[in-house]
């Protein structure tokens, strides 16, 4: 089944006066048979707006593509579910972030020498994998950023597994995610995921350039006063990197102050609907650590 979006031109008149105008406004819709009524008022929940007397829809077409998010449409429901694979494949020497060490991995019991411990016809394999905490696709908790806090032992489960997700589609080409990108959404209690795109450079050097997409300090105060569960991005980190952020991480340090984790380098989000699904990214229960790699997925109705 596809998805659809209505292009229209809409006037909106306030029933205590004043009204608005929007030109080639796009919003998504439930299917190509939308009325001119079920527009209008899809617009005003998706607008959040209040006192509306009337709405006047003009210049309608209805397209078939991907839904962007927004208040009014729902992830359509149905039997059966999907897994969404969101992480990254760590192998040896993958590099995750320029000039930090990629993993070694290695045996410590091979097949062959485990025959001599075990019956015959009966033998076991043992890897070993040396790596920095930052590797591959990973959370961030509290701990990472500030000595009290959190750490991989600490956060509750109910903050890494089985949320109720949302993604926020972001623009091609628009590096800073702030506020007024996410002011449309209602982001309590849900892992909110940012889609960027540039989980397509992974693995390669331009994976670190300098417009990287990142999440602002605005925008992760604004998360953090409308209640994110979790925050998430498929870009190298979620605060800016180049040299003019000065070593500032004001995204880390405003989200994991309030106790909100980070999952950074997601990948495939291009899969997921706008909500609809829920999100897991649950590290091991390692005592004294702030980050770690994740196998982070979606579940979603199908």
């Amino acid at each position: 089944m596809g998805e659809y979006r209505a292009v229209f031109d809409a006037e909106v008149v306030f029933a205590n006066g004043g009204g608005l105008r929007t030109d080639g406004f796009r919003l998504d819709v439930p299917g190509p048979e939308i009325t001119d009524d079920e527009l209008a008022a899809l617009l005003v929940r998706h607008l959040g707006l209040l006192m509306v007397g009337e709405v006047r829809i003009s210049n309608r077409t209805v397209v078939e593509e991907p839904h962007k998010g927004g208040r009014g449409v729902e992830a359509p429901l149905g039997g059966g579910r999907r897994l969404v694979e969101l992480s990254h494949e760590i192998t040896a020497g993958l590099v995750t972030l320029p000039g930090w060490p990629g993993p070694r991995i290695t045996d410590w019991l091979t097949r062959e020498t485990s025959r001599d411990r075990y019956a015959p016809g009966v033998e076991f394999h043992v890897g070993r994998i040396d790596m920095i905490a930052n590797t591959g696709t990973y959370v961030d908790t509290p701990s990472h950023r500030f000595a009290d806090g959190p750490d991989l032992a600490g956060v509750p489960l109910d903050r890494l597994s089985d949320l109720p997700g949302l993604v926020v589609r972001v623009p091609a080409g628009v590096r800073a995610v702030d506020r007024l990108l996410l002011a449309p959404y209602e982001v309590a209690g849900r892992a909110v995921l940012l889609h960027t795109g540039w989980d397509r450079h992974f693995g390669t050097d331009r994976y670190a350039a300098e417009d990287a997409p990142y999440l602002t300090g605005g925008g992760a105060s604004w998360l953090v006063e409308a209640g994110a569960a979790l925050v998430g991005i498929d870009s190298i980190n979620i605060d800016d990197m180049t040299p003019a952020a000065a070593g500032e991480r004001p995204a880390h340090s405003a989200l994991l102050a309030a106790g909100i984790p980070i999952v950074e380098h997601l990948t495939g989000l291009d899969a997921l609907p706008p909500t609809g699904f829920r999100f897991t990214a649950a590290p091991p229960r390692v005592a004294g650590m702030g980050t770690f790699p994740v196998r982070a997925f979606a579940t979603v109705d199908a």
